[in-house]
């Protein structure tokens, strides 16, 4: 199924089995994903307002380019999958397992992240200004290009290159 320039309003869509569905340049507002489970699907530059995840479950799904407005996000369990540059500001995303997914270029600018495993996640450029690092697990995440000054990592968990990207971030000259 592919729907584009679609609107998609006041619908329950809880537990749905979504399965290589593709939603290009669409509009959802108050739906509702509840325990629902999309495997290989694509809502490609499309906006999410006030819709509800709890309990979904995302599959190897491609989210590139779509907008997430004051919606509920957890629990959410995500496995695998493409959210480069996803519009995540502001979002609840606490305990959230992200872990191996790819958000390049994702605008995270103020959304809570404590304690989500972010490990092995590509985070190349993104955009991280007032995000909550509580607890998260950031070991092995790609953090080219990420503006690291002014991030709170307290409590974080970080591996040693990181580390040195945060020191060097903060003008320290490391040596080996």
């Amino acid at each position: 199924m592919h729907y584009e320039d679609c609107a998609f309003h006041d619908v329950d869509w809880s537990e749905s089995l979504l399965t290589a569905c593709t939603f290009t340049h669409c509009q959802f507002g108050n739906v509702r994903f509840n325990a629902a489970v999309l495997t290989r699907c694509a809502i490609v530059q499309s906006t999410m307002t006030r819709c509800s995840f709890f309990d979904g479950t995302l599959t190897d799904c491609k989210l590139t380019g779509t907008q997430f407005l004051d919606c509920a996000l957890r629990p959410l369990t995500i496995d695998g999958g493409d959210w480069g540059f996803v519009g995540l500001r502001g979002q609840n995303l606490t305990s959230a397992k992200l872990a191996g997914l790819r958000l390049r270029e994702a605008d995270l600018t103020g959304a809570d992240l404590t304690r989500a495993d972010l490990s092995g996640a590509d985070l190349s450029n993104a955009r991280l200004k007032d995000v909550v690092l509580k607890g998260t697990d950031l070991r092995g995440a790609n953090l080219d290009g990420v503006a690291l000054k002014g991030v709170d990592i307290t409590g974080a968990k970080i591996d040693l290159a990181q580390a040195v990207l945060f020191a060097s971030a903060y003008g320290a000259v490391v040596s080996g």
